[in-house]
C-alpha cells in the first residue's frame, strides 16, 4: 500500500490506516462520564452523610446478593459458546497467572518476614482482580456493541475462572500468615484448606456462574418466560447501584494513605494498570496468532489491552478488612486505581484506534481530546481548589505550593477551552494572548511540580522553611511566563499551525525541553533526597520509640514499688503517656499529608517524562512514525488531565462543601442545628485532642493554675495566674 502522511508539528509523519475501526470511539467519552458521574454521586452522598453506614451495608448486600447474581444468571444462560474464541480466553487467564505469580514472588522476596505471606496474597489479588461487572461491562458495551457484541460475554467467562483459580492461592497465603501468628492449637492445615474452600464457594459470582452454566444446558440457552421478567428487573438494577455503591466505599479511604505505603502503592498500581494490560495484549498476540483473521486478531489484542486496564475491584478491600492485613495499601490503591483508570482507558482507546483512523482525522481528533479532557479537569480542579480554600490548608506548608500548582492546572484547562473558540474567530491577537496564558500556565505546572518536591525536602530537614514562600511563588510563576515572553519576542509564529503545541515552531519545542528538563531534574533529585531523609527519620523514630517504651516500663516498675504514691503523680505519669500518643497521632497525620504530596509529584513527573520524550523525538527524528502520533495523544491527556490526578489525591478527603450546604438547607427547612450536628462533622484529630484533654489533662491544668500555696514549692506568681484566667 502506498504510504500516506499526516502533517503534524511541521513534520510529515508516515501513517497508513488499516481499515474501519472496531471500536466506537465516539461513545467512550459519554460512557466514562456516565460511570464516573454515578461514582462521584455515591461519594458525595456518603461524604455528606445522606446515606448512613447501615444503609451502605444494605445497598452492598443488595448489589452482591441479588442484582449481581441475577445479572450473572441471565448472561450465563444466554451465553453463546459457539462464538467464543477460546484462545483469547486462555491468553487472558495465562496473563493473569503470570502477573499474579510475579507480584507474589517479588513480595515474598522483599517484604518483611513477619507479614510477607499476607502481603503476597493480597497484593497478588489486587493486581489481578478487576472491576469487570460494575465498571468494565459499560465500557465494553459502549465500545463494541455495534461491531463485536460477542466481546461482552468474555467478561462473564474470565472473571469467575480467575476467582476460582487465583484468589484461592491468595486466600491460602493470608491464612498461612494468620496460622503463623495464631496460638490456637486447633488452627491446623485442614482448617486453612476448609476456610479457603469456603471463601471461594460462598462467593456469589462463583456460585451463580455454576448455576447459570447448568441452566444454560437445561433451558436450551434461553431464560424461561416465567423467570425472564423477574431476572431482568434485578439484573437491570445492577449497573447504577453498583457504581453508586463503589462511590460510597471510597469515602475516607484516602485518609489511610501514609508515606511508608507510598512505594508499595505505586508498584501495585503500576502492576495493575500497566503490566497487566501489556501482558494481556502480548499473550493474545502470541497465542491467537493463527486462530483468527488479521483484522479480528488485531481487534482481540486491543480488547485484551483494554480489559487489563480495568481497575481493581472493591472486593479486594473487603478481603483486606476480613484478614485485617494491609488495609491502608489496598483501600487507597483501590481508590487511586479507579480514578487513574479513566484517563488511561480513554488514552488507550484512542491510541488503539489511531492505526485505523484516516489521516485527515488525526489532527482534529487530537484537538478534541485536549478540549474534552480540559472540560472534565476544570470541574475537578474547581472542587479541589474549593476544598483547599475552605479548609484553609492553603495557609500551611506545603499545601500553599500545592494550591499554586492546582491554580496553574486550572488556568491551563481554561486556556485550552478559550483556544478552541479563538481559532474559530480567527483573531491573531486573541490567539497570541490565549497562547501566552495557555503555555505560561502549562509551564507553571511543570515548574511548580519541581518546586513542590523541593519544598518537601526542605521541610523534611527543617519544619520551619528557611526560604520565604514568596521566593517560590516568584520562581513558580515568573520563570514560565518569562520563558513564554522570550519565545514571543524571539520565536517565529507558525501562521498555518492550529496546534498550540507548535504555535511557535521549533523554538517552542526547545523552550519546552528546557523547562521540562529543569523541572524533572529538580523534582527527581528532591524526591531522592526526601527518601533518604525518610530512612534516617525512621531509624531515629525507632530509637525514640524504644526510649519511650523503656521509660514506660520504668514508670510501671516505679508504680508497682510505690503503690501508695499520690494521685497527682499518677496523673503526671498518665499525662506523659497520652502526650506520647498525641505526638504519635500528629506524626501520622503529617506522614499522610507528605505521602499525598509525594504521590502527586511522582505521577506528574512521569507525565513530564512523556512530554520530554515527545519533544526529543521531534528534535532528533525526521519521520518519527506512527508511535509519535500515539505519544501525542498521551501527552495531550497528560498535560490537560493533571487536574484529575490532583482531584483524586486531594479532593476526596474533605466534606467542607457538601456539609455546609446540607446544614444551610436543614436550617431553611426548620430543622434545629443540634439535630444536624454529627460527630463525623468534626475532624478526627480535633475530636481526639479534645477527648484526651478532658479525660487526662483538665484536672491537672486546674491544679496547676489554681494551686494551694502549701501544696507545692513551685507556686505560680499572681500575674501569671491572672493571665491564664
Amino acid at each position: 500500500m502506498e504510504g500516506l502522511y499526516v502533517s503534524i508539528h511541521g513534520l510529515n509523519v508516515t501513517h497508513s490506516p488499516l481499515g474501519a475501526p472496531a471500536m466506537s470511539i465516539d461513545k467512550l467519552f459519554p460512557a466514562l462520564l456516565e460511570c464516573f458521574g454515578i461514582i462521584l454521586c455515591g461519594y458525595a452522598a456518603g461524604r455528606s452523610g445522606i446515606i448512613s453506614a447501615a444503609q451502605v451495608n444494605g445497598l452492598g448486600s443488595f448489589v452482591s446478593c441479588f442484582a449481581l447474581p441475577a445479572l450473572l444468571f441471565k448472561n450465563m444462560v444466554q451465553l453463546q459458546f459457539q462464538h467464543v474464541v477460546w484462545s483469547f480466553l486462555w491468553s487472558v487467564l495465562i496473563a493473569k497467572v503470570c502477573v499474579f505469580t510475579l507480584v507474589c514472588v517479588l513480595t515474598l522476596l522483599v517484604a518483611d518476614p513477619e507479614s510477607k505471606y499476607s502481603k503476597a496474597g493480597l497484593f497478588a489479588i489486587f493486581a489481578t482482580q478487576s472491576n469487570d461487572f460494575a465498571l468494565g461491562y459499560p465500557i465494553v458495551d459502549a465500545l463494541y456493541r455495534n461491531s463485536h457484541s460477542e466481546y461482552e460475554q468474555y467478561i462473564y467467562l474470565v472473571a469467575p475462572v480467575s476467582l476460582m483459580l487465583l484468589n484461592p492461592v491468595g486466600f491460602a497465603l493470608c491464612e498461612i500468615q494468620r496460622w503463623r501468628h495464631s496460638s490456637d492449637p486447633n488452627y491446623s492445615k485442614l482448617h486453612v484448606i476448609f476456610t479457603v474452600t469456603l471463601q471461594v464457594l460462598k462467593n456469589p459470582i462463583v456460585f451463580m456462574v455454576m448455576v447459570g452454566i447448568v441452566s444454560h444446558f437445561v433451558f436450551g440457552g434461553r431464560v424461561p418466560v416465567l423467570l425472564g421478567e423477574f431476572v431482568d428487573g434485578l439484573a437491570d438494577s445492577f449497573g447504577g447501584a453498583a457504581l453508586f455503591y463503589l462511590g460510597l466505599n471510597m469515602v475516607g479511604q484516602m485518609s489511610k494513605l501514609t508515606r511508608s505505603t507510598g512505594v508499595s502503592l505505586i508498584l501495585l498500581i503500576t502492576a495493575k494498570l500497566l503490566v497487566m494490560p501489556l501482558m494481556c495484549r502480548d499473550m493474545v498476540e502470541l497465542l491467537d496468532a493463527g486462530n483468527s483473521s488479521s483484522a479480528n486478531h488485531s481487534s482481540l489484542s486491543d480488547y485484551a489491552f483494554l480489559y487489563g486496564v480495568f481497575p481493581t475491584a472493591p472486593s479486594v478491600a473487603i478481603y483486606a478488612a476480613q484478614y485485617n492485613m494491609e488495609l491502608e495499601v489496598v483501600t487507597s490503591g483501590m481508590v487511586i486505581s479507579t480514578f487513574l483508570s479513566a484517563p488511561i482507558m480513554y488514552v488507550s482507546a484512542w491510541l488503539l484506534t489511531i492505526p485505523w483512523m484516516e489521516a485527515s482525522f488525526l489532527v482534529k481528533e487530537l484537538q478534541d481530546v485536549s478540549f474534552n479532557i480540559s472540560i472534565v479537569c476544570l470541574i475537578a480542579l474547581v472542587w479541589t481548589l474549593a476544598v483547599m480554600l475552605l479548609s484553609k490548608k492553603f495557609r500551611r506548608m506545603p499545601h500553599m505550593f500545592a494550591t499554586n500548582l492546582f491554580l496553574a492546572q486550572l488556568l491551563a484547562c481554561m486556556s485550552m477551552l478559550f483556544w478552541k473558540f479563538v481559532l474559530k474567530q480567527g483573531s491573531v491577537f486573541g490567539q497570541i494572548l490565549t497562547f501566552t496564558l495557555l503555555y505560561g500556565s502549562l509551564y507553571s505546572t511543570y515548574v511548580w511540580t519541581g518546586l513542590l518536591a523541593f519544598s518537601l525536602t526542605l521541610l523534611g530537614r527543617n519544619e520551619n522553611l528557611k526560604v520565604k514562600p514568596i521566593v517560590f511563588i516568584i520562581f513558580g510563576w515568573g520563570i514560565p511566563f518569562l520563558t513564554v515572553g522570550g519565545l514571543l519576542m524571539i520565536g517565529q509564529r507558525m501562521s498555518d499551525s492550529l496546534d498550540p503545541a507548535f504555535f511557535y515552531g521549533s523554538g517552542q519545542i526547545v523552550s519546552t525541553v528546557v523547562v521540562l528538563g529543569f523541572s524533572i531534574v529538580l523534582g527527581g533529585l528532591s524526591l531522592m533526597g526526601l527518601s533518604r531523609g525518610a530512612q534516617e527519620e525512621q531509624s531515629y523514630q525507632a530509637l525514640d520509640q524504644n526510649s519511650i517504651t523503656g521509660a514506660s516500663e520504668n514508670s510501671r516498675h516505679l508504680q508497682t514499688e510505690n503503690q501508695n504514691s499520690s494521685d497527682v503523680d499518677q496523673t503526671h505519669t498518665n499525662t506523659g503517656i497520652v502526650l506520647g500518643e498525641s505526638s504519635s497521632s500528629l506524626r501520622v497525620q503529617e506522614e499522610r499529608q507528605i505521602a499525598r504530596h509525594v504521590l502527586l509529584c511522582l505521577l506528574l513527573i512521569v507525565s513530564m517524562l512523556a512530554n520530554l520524550s515527545s519533544c526529543l523525538w521531534w528534535l532528533f527524528s525526521a519521520d518519527p512514525g506512527r508511535l509519535y502520533l500515539e505519544l501525542q495523544f498521551f501527552c495531550a491527556v497528560a498535560n490537560y488531565g493533571q487536574g484529575f490526578v490532583s482531584f483524586g489525591i486531594f479532593g476526596l478527603d474533605e466534606h467542607l462543601i457538601i456539609l455546609p450546604f446540607r446544614k444551610r438547607l436543614a436550617a431553611l427547612c426548620g430543622f434545629s442545628q443540634e439535630e444536624n450536628l454529627e460527630p463525623s462533622a468534626v475532624p478526627e484529630e480535633i475530636r481526639l485532642t479534645c477527648t484526651q484533654f478532658v479525660r487526662y489533662h483538665k484536672d491537672q491544668c486546674v491544679q496547676d493554675i489554681v494551686r494551694n500555696r502549701g501544696g507545692s514549692t513551685e507556686s505560680l506568681s499572681r500575674p501569671v495566674g491572672e493571665s491564664f484566667l
